[in-house]
């Protein structure tokens, strides 16, 4: 096993996610618990749902929503707007409130940064989407830590593992839990997809996008609340990844058969050769919608159920609700290594169709 190129692989991710500085956020109240607006039971489920599902310039273990406190800690928020403008994310009070920053004002808006007034007026369209200017955001959101945490675990987790087997054959600690899924990764998805002689380049890798998804699976599950896999960015970017890979690492025969496919006609050639160009965009996006949707409706699927309690006003319905949602949480446990084996297994198989040699007349 090659785990030392795969520690460098992830000290390298680590390098470039880089590190923040966390300041306590202190709570404060609400706008709408200022002026006693009633929010409904709905309303407020629908609230939180949203608010675990998306991403956030701050992060909230827990709030208090009579008092309108939240507990938990703010983010630096980093923008491009005609210079660079570092602040703190407390600034914004959870989008109550304006920051000011060098004489320009920014206002958190639906988890977006728009550029407004002293006023916080924000323009809309016609459609009712905001028209205000975005600066160019590069803040470290609540996604950005918890992927630099998984980074930072599975560092931790591997790099022990690699010096246990200086020590000998068998691994110790939590590397015995590990080993095994390494050597099937290896055995059972890289060598059958890729082939025996080329499959250790594509290893660091595969091991990575692995770990990386399924640790972030599991931890939307927890009560952190967060939902990283479920971020279309996210799952965009991994799937990117895979299809680089596999364009810069196709071969002759690869592009042959997208281009110029042995033993057809020369006329079908020329129709199918769209075709097998437009799936070479087409496999990248579904790594990315499977891998979003999968994790997406869970999440809210699971929030739904619990969300029964509050609304069925009976002990049998909320009682029966925890059931389900308990149920449904091993199943979800399941689905967040499975959606991880299915990302390698694929990306895995389009390395193997761009690696493939022909040593046969395919006319014939």
């Amino acid at each position: 096993m090659r785990i030392t190129y795969f520690t460098k692989f992830l000290f390298g991710v680590l390098l470039f996610l880089g590190g923040t500085v966390f300041s306590q956020e202190v709570g404060h109240n609400s706008k709408k618990a200022e002026a006693h607006e009633p929010i409904g039971v709905q309303e407020k489920i629908d609230g939180d749902i949203q608010h675990h599902i998306q991403d956030s310039h701050s992060f909230t273990f827990f709030s208090d929503s009579e008092k309108g406190i939240h507990y938990g800690f703010s983010l630096p928020v980093i923008l491009w707007d005609n210079g660079l403008k570092v602040f703190s994310s407390s600034k914004f009070h959870h989008g109550e409130t304006l920051a000011e920053v060098d004489g320009s004002y920014y206002k958190l808006y639906h988890s977006k940064i728009y550029k407004t007034n002293a006023e916080g007026i924000i323009n809309y369209d016609e459609s009712h989407h905001a028209t205000n200017v975005k600066p160019i955001d590069f803040s470290i959101t609540k996604n950005v830590v918890m992927m630099f945490v998984t980074g930072l675990l599975m560092f931790l987790l591997f790099s022990g593992l690699a010096k246990s087997f200086g020590k000998g054959p068998i691994a110790t600690g939590a590397g015995r839990f590990f080993e095994p899924i390494v050597l099937y990764i290896r055995d059972d998805i890289a060598k059958p997809n890729i082939g025996e002689k080329k499959y250790k380049r594509f290893m660091p890798y595969l091991l990575t996008v692995f770990f990386f998804i399924w640790f972030l699976n599991i931890f939307g599950l927890t009560p952190l609340g967060v939902n990283v896999t479920g971020n279309i960015a996210v799952t965009f970017a991994l799937a990117i990844i895979t299809f680089i890979i596999t364009q810069f690492s196709g071969n002759r025969n690869y592009w042959k058969h997208i281009f110029w496919m042995p033993g057809v006609p020369v006329p079908m050639k020329f129709i199918l050769a769209p075709i097998e160009l437009l799936g070479v965009f087409i496999k990248p996006f579904a790594l990315m919608i499977r891998l979003y949707a999968n994790i997406m409706a869970g999440h809210v699927v699971l929030m739904s159920i619990i969300a029964l309690v509050f609304t069925v006003q009976n002990w049998l319905g909320g009682g029966l609700s925890m059931v389900l949602a308990f149920f449904l949480s091993l199943i979800e446990l399941l689905v967040a290594a499975l959606q991880a084996y299915i990302f390698t297994l694929l990306s895995a198989l389009y390395f193997g169709f761009a690696v493939e040699e022909h040593e046969h007349d395919e006319a014939h």
